[in-house]
C-alpha cells in the first residue's frame, strides 16, 4: 500500500474510533479532496453544539492538522499509528511558526 492510502487509513479509522466514543459525533469524510472532519451539530436542552472537533487533511503526502478542539495531542496519536513525525504538518499554526518549530525539533 502506498503511503498516502496508508495514511487515508490511518486517519479514518482514528476518527471513526473516536466518533464512537462520542454517539453524536458527525464524520465528514471527503476522499476525493482528502479531507476528513468530526463535527457535533446537537442542542443540550437550551444549548446548540455546533462546530468541527477535528479537521485533518492530506496535503500532498503529509497530515495536516488543521483544527484540533479536543484534549488530544493529534501528532503523538497518528505517529504511534504509523504516520512518519516529518510528514504531520500543524495547519492551525502560522507558516512562520510552523518554520521555527520544524527547525527547533531537528
Amino acid at each position: 500500500m502506498d503511503r498516502i492510502n496508508q495514511y487515508r487509513q490511518i486517519v479514518q479509522e482514528f476518527l471513526i474510533e473516536f466518533a464512537q466514543e462520542d454517539g453524536k459525533a458527525q464524520l465528514i469524510f471527503d476522499q476525493t479532496h482528502d479531507r476528513y472532519l468530526v463535527m457535533h451539530n446537537e442542542w443540550r436542552e437550551d444549548y446548540r453544539i455546533y462546530g468541527c472537533a477535528i479537521q485533518l487533511d492530506i496535503i500532498e503526502g503529509q497530515v495536516w492538522i488543521q483544527h484540533n478542539s479536543t484534549e488530544i495531542y493529534l501528532d503523538r496519536e497518528l505517529i504511534s499509528r504509523g504516520v512518519l513525525a516529518q510528514d504531520i504538518v500543524l495547519g492551525f499554526r502560522a507558516p512562520s511558526i510552523r518554520q521555527i518549530l520544524m527547525t527547533a525539533n531537528r
